[in-house]
């Protein structure tokens, strides 16, 4: 037993390690808007073999990060080859029954993704997006990534239809008062902090939209995002 405990050991370790430097990486490359880094991380994931669990269920949020910058920056072709691949990897996390109350939540941004890239689409999807993200928060209402999704679907909702701004801000604050101790080091965290900063000055709140900007900036002054591009723009466009 001791002998093979020896065997063990030393690829358990590396597995952590190879985990925690991939975690940096791609931290690094979201605060330096490196995507080409990213990509080239989770492409270099995706082409491992015999991935564990928790290392399918790591590569998956990685993808999630880089479809959604691919919609927002028009690359629509590169966001549903992702998108598809993302898909596949959820299904087989779900046969496997692997932290169902996620997977719900990630079901509904990608069926999100699917009407960023077709908006047509969304009389159809955008009903079973909401339930998959109330159901992911209805297991586990810790569930932060659900909180996230709640939060964008009432945000880019018409309000004829049940969105609302202000439902929207209260799943993000939720969101990120979970999420807030463990946030340094997370781009996830990071990237709640400038979408609370976007939200709270779109509705007005300039006071409140500022110390969400400034508390990312304390996070991680290298920001360049939000120090070169969103704080600036926001402190001239309000006089501060």
């Amino acid at each position: 037993m001791t002998k093979r405990l020896l065997l063990i050991l030393p690829l358990l370790l590396c597995c952590i390690f190879a985990s925690a430097q991939e975690k940096e990486t791609i931290y690094r490359s979201y605060i330096s808007n490196d995507m080409a880094t990213w990509k080239k991380t989770i492409d270099a994931m995706h082409a491992e073999t015999n991935k564990s669990n928790e290392r399918e269920f790591e590569l998956l949020n990685y993808e999630y990060g880089y479809i959604g910058w691919s919609i927002g920056s028009k690359r629509k072709s590169e966001a549903r080859l992702y998108l598809d691949r993302s898909t596949e990897r959820l299904s087989r996390l779900r046969k496997k029954n692997y932290r169902v109350s996620f997977l719900d939540a990630y079901e509904s941004a990608f069926l999100g993704f699917q009407i960023g890239l077709a908006n047509l689409k969304a009389p159809r999807l955008g009903p079973r997006s909401l339930d998959f993200a109330n159901k992911s928060v209805e297991d586990d209402d810790k569930n932060a990534l659900g909180l996230i999704q709640l939060g964008n679907i009432y945000f880019f909702m018409p309000p004829l239809f049940g969105g609302s701004k202000e439902k929207a801000i209260e799943y993000y604050l939720r969101a990120e008062q979970i999420m807030a101790p463990n946030g340094k080091g997370d781009w996830n965290y990071l990237a709640l902090l400038v979408q609370l900063g976007g939200v709270l000055e779109e509705t007005g709140n300039i006071d409140k939209a500022g110390s969400f900007y400034l508390k990312a900036l304390s996070l991680e002054p290298g920001f360049s995002w939000v120090k070169d591009e969103l704080y600036p723009a926001f402190t001239k466009k309000h006089n501060r």
